[in-house]
């Protein structure tokens, strides 16, 4: 080899070389094997709790539309803001914040619906019970009735940490500690008692690779699900923010927002905000779910996990990584850059991190994008905060549901641009209003970054979940929708839910609802023509009347029937 061809191969990047070895090899008549991309995995299922009341997926698309800001006060539930707060930041012992993104109701559980003993659910941490229920409401949206999976590959990866709570059980003293305190405090437990309460067979794993993890889950489970090892995967992360200390700490390493929120990109960018939150996502291969029929909100394409390695410091992000990743995820799903419309940014708010991460994109995203439309790139964080532990999964969640409505959300508190980043010199685009997404190359394609502050980063590449064919239902004259609950308060909340959310379509949504859901003692059916008439029963219902059309019963074992339809009449058994 000449010093100048030599010169030239070395100039080139690791995959600029394996494309030359390519055509060289087919130049000589040697047959060279195509690199296959990875099976697609679909997502079919989503279970949050975010800030801002986010209950669901449904929620959490109107709060992103409508451009909230769930940031606010430390509630007093948590502790006393007065007592801790100090401008100063150099004070001992006190937090220059008053403020992060918090969820309410995290000291609520039913235990008795998981099978916990009440004693034990006291020392559990509440981010085991989050985790629990979240899964639980991810199952269902995926229209799986949950007891369905006993037995099966169904694995669970779980981003965390073992959290603040340790801490408070250990503050009441050392004769409140029992057998439990170990099985409701560490992270491992967390995700083996997914496992062990759905009787999952599949691994179990627990990722703690700090403001990443979560997002590391989800390659682990792609990785899974590809190699055969899984057929089903339960991916998430959690944070709950239960202490003073760890805002504390943040404080006094200068990390955080003086006003608690993300101004990711901002000139005014002065760190993060804090934020609590639990998401989950349900995978399948994309083949099985499409011959299952099952409902696929978005598909993941290629998936990358790397280290930025010796950076100037343990906690300094590294640009040259960050590029890695992404343009290994990209490789991962056989796609261009160029084809990429969206990036859910990391997005910290810091005045280092910020201009390091957009840059990086710059250099990825900037090729062979003479003439095309520029790269949107935005936070999740600027409404929710940094949910640490569970970033990853909630940046992901936002862009299923972008990728599912056809629309970019509003990043927010962008007013002017970080001075450090060159914005005339990258092919960005910050998203200050709502906007639809234009399609390129006939679909729409976005990556989702997470970078860990132990230096661990992570990329996910989606696209949009592909066109189906919906074939006509048969006509019915009367719809069913059954429904079932542990308690006749419960099934009265839920029937109330239905009530508010069901829409004119409504014969889907009684096929998940009958076929999907678990099945409980406290039963009710209702049957009308239209959603109309199904509303009004269960409003009726829910507001503690008697059903009209339809039955209630409790039945004597889970497993029962207790309502038969017969006909245009309803009959009641047991």
């Amino acid at each position: 080899m000449s010093d100048v061809m030599e010169k030239l191969v070395r100039g080139l990047s690791p995959e600029k070389r394996v494309n030359l070895a390519r055509m060289l090899l087919r130049s000589v008549g040697e047959s060279v094997p195509e690199k296959k991309t990875a099976e697609p995995i679909a997502i079919i299922g989503i279970g949050c709790r975010f800030p801002g009341g986010v209950s669901d997926a449904d929620s959490f698309w109107r709060m992103l539309r409508a451009g909230t800001d769930a940031v606010g006060e430390v509630p007093p539930s948590r502790w006393d803001i007065d007592a801790y707060y100090d401008a100063d930041p150099s004070k001992p012992g006190k937090m220059y914040t008053r403020n992060g993104a918090f969820l309410e109701g995290v000291d609520l559980f039913d235990p008795y619906f998981f099978g916990i003993p009440p004693r034990s659910a006291v020392n559990m941490d509440p981010q085991h019970r989050l985790l629990l229920e979240v899964a639980w409401e991810a199952l269902e949206h995926a229209g799986i009735a949950p007891q369905s999976l006993a037995g099966s590959k169904t694995g669970v990866f779980i981003g965390g940490a073992t959290g603040d709570y340790t801490q408070l059980i250990q503050g009441k003293g050392a004769e409140s500690i029992d057998a439990s305190y170990l099985t409701g405090s560490l992270l491992t437990f967390a995700t083996g008692r997914l496992s062990h309460f759905f009787d999952l067979q599949g691994p179990s794993l627990g990722v703690d690779t700090a403001c990443s993890s979560s997002l590391v889950a989800v390659h682990l489970a792609c990785q899974s699900l590809r190699s055969g090892e899984s057929s089903l995967s339960l991916v998430g992360g959690v944070n709950l923010i239960l202490t003073p200390q760890g805002t504390i700490t943040t404080c006094k390493a200068r990390m955080l927002a003086v006003d608690g929120r993300c101004k990711t990109f901002d000139a005014a960018a002065d760190g993060y905000g804090r934020g609590e939150g639990c998401g989950m996502v349900v995978l399948k291969r994309l083949s099985d779910a499409q011959a299952d029929g099952d409902q696929v909100l978005a598909v993941i394409r290629g998936t990358a996990v790397n280290q930025d390695g010796h950076s100037s410091d343990l906690t300094v992000p590294n640009g040259l990584a960050q590029q890695a990743v992404i343009r290994q995820a990209l490789a991962d799903a056989g796609l261009d850059p160029k084809q990429v419309g969206y990036v859910e940014a990391h997005g910290t708010g810091t005045s280092l991190g910020d201009p390091i991460e957009l840059r990086a994109l710059g250099a990825v995203f900037g090729e062979k994008r003479d003439g095309a439309a520029a790269l949107q790139v935005g936070s999740v964080k600027t409404n929710i905060g940094h949910l640490e532990y569970a970033a990853g999964i909630a940046g992901l969640i936002k862009l299923v549901l972008s990728l599912k409505h056809g629309e970019v959300p509003a990043h927010l508190h962008f007013k002017r641009g970080n001075p450090y980043i060159p914005w005339n010199e990258l092919p960005v685009e910050i998203p200050t209003q709502l906007a639809p997404w234009t399609a390129r190359d006939g679909k729409r394609v976005g990556g989702v970054s997470s970078f860990g502050a132990s230096g661990t980063n992570a990329h996910v590449v989606l696209e949009e979940a592909p066109e189906v064919e919906r074939k006509g239902g048969a006509e019915r004259p009367r719809h069913v929708l059954a429904l079932s609950a542990r308690s006749e308060k419960a099934l009265k909340e839920l029937a109330g839910r239905y009530a508010k959310g069901l829409g004119e379509e409504v014969g889907d949504a009684c096929f998940t609802a009958n076929t999907g859901r678990g099945r409980f003692a406290h039963r009710v059916a209702v049957v009308g023509r239209t959603g109309e008439e199904l509303r009004e029963e269960l409003a009726r219902y829910a507001s503690g009347g008697g059903v009209e059309r339809g039955a209630e019963g409790q039945a004597r074992k889970a497993e029962e029937v207790v309502l038969l339809f017969t006909g245009q009449g309803v009959q009641h058994e047991g």
